[in-house]
C-alpha cells in the first residue's frame, strides 16, 4: 500500500492559494473578456474594463485579485489504497496557514468574532476514491457573494419549474451585492447540507463546459438566459451579462422534498485543483 506524502499534500495548497489570490481562473478570465466584447451599454462595458485590467495587473504585479482574500474550501478525493500516515486535515490546515501568510486573513470566531490569525480552519470536504491518489479542489470564496447563498426546502408538489424560478429569484435578489456578473453554483436534491455542498463544488466547473446530464444541460442554458435577461449587468450598472455561466449537481432525494441550495461566486473565480 502506497504511503500518502503529506508534506507534499501542504505544498501544493499553499501554493496552489498562493497562485490563485493572483490569477483569476482562465475559463472565467475568458468569460470576462467575452462579456466585455459583447457588451452594448457603456458603462457596463467601463465596469468590466476594470475588471480586465484589475485581473491583469494582479496577474502582473503578484498582486491578491480581490481585497476580500476569501476562506478556502477544499474538496479531498483520497484513494482508499493509500496509507495516511498522519493527519490529512492538518496537512491541508497548515497548507492554508503558510499559503494566506502574505494575505488578510479573514476568519474568526463566529462567537466572540476573535480572528484565528492565520485564515484556518478550511472547510474540507472528503470523499473516498478508487486507486492511491488525492486529489484536491481548492477555492478561495469571497463572502460578499457566499453571504447572497440561498436554499430553498420545496415540497414535490411545488416541482422543478418553482425551483428554476427560485434559482433566477435568487441572483435577482442578490442584485449588485455579489459583485456580477455571477457564477451560479446550484445544488439539487439530496438533504439541507447535501444540496449546499452540491451547490458549492458545481462551482469548480469550467465556463464553457457542457453538463453531462443533458436535460440539466439544457436547463444550466435556460436559467442563464433568464438571469442575463434581468439586466442586473456588471457591477449592477446594467447591460447584456448578468451572469457568466450557471452550473447544477444533483443527488437523490426524499419522496417528501426537493431541496434546492444557490451558491454563488462574483466575477472573479479563484479556483484550482492538483493531484499527489
Amino acid at each position: 500500500m502506497k504511503t500518502a506524502d503529506l508534506d507534499l499534500l501542504t505544498q501544493k495548497t499553499a501554493q496552489a492559494i498562493e497562485n490563485i489570490a493572483c490569477n483569476m481562473e482562465a475559463s472565467c478570465r475568458a468569460a470576462l473578456e467575452e462579456a466585455r466584447r459583447r457588451e452594448d451599454s457603456p458603462t457596463a462595458r467601463f465596469a468590466l474594463d476594470v475588471m480586465c485590467d484589475n485581473a491583469d495587473i494582479a496577474a502582473k504585479k503578484g498582486f491578491p485579485v480581490c481585497q476580500d482574500t476569501g476562506m478556502a474550501v477544499v474538496f479531498l478525493n483520497i484513494g482508499r489504497e493509500l496509507y495516511l500516515p498522519g493527519d490529512v486535515y492538518e496537512a491541508v490546515n497548515e497548507g492554508v496557514r503558510r499559503g494566506y501568510k502574505q494575505l488578510r486573513k479573514s476568519v474568526l470566531d463566529p462567537v466572540t468574532r476573535v480572528n484565528t490569525g492565520d485564515n484556518t480552519p478550511a472547510v474540507i470536504h472528503t470523499r473516498l476514491t478508487d486507486g492511491d491518489r488525492i486529489s484536491a479542489e481548492i477555492m478561495l470564496k469571497g463572502f460578499g457573494s457566499e453571504n447572497m447563498s440561498k436554499v430553498f426546502m420545496l415540497n414535490p408538489a411545488q416541482g422543478f419549474e418553482e425551483a428554476k424560478r427560485l434559482i433566477i429569484d435568487a441572483v435577482a435578489s442578490a442584485g449588485s451585492n455579489p459583485c456580477p456578473p455571477v457564477i451560479v453554483g446550484v445544488g439539487l436534491g439530496g438533504t439541507l447540507e447535501k444540496a449546499c455542498e452540491l451547490s458549492k463544488h458545481a462551482l469548480f466547473r469550467k465556463i464553457g463546459s457542457s453538463n453531462p446530464d443533458p436535460e440539466l444541460d439544457k436547463t444550466e442554458k435556460y436559467l442563464l438566459g433568464e438571469i442575463n435577461a434581468l439586466g442586473i449587468g456588471a457591477q449592477g450598472f446594467g447591460g447584456r451579462t448578468s451572469a457568466l455561466a450557471v452550473f447544477i449537481e444533483k443527488f437523490p432525494t426524499h419522496i417528501s422534498s426537493l431541496p434546492v441550495a444557490v451558491n454563488m461566486l462574483c466575477h472573479c473565480s479563484r479556483a484550482t485543483s492538483f493531484e499527489i
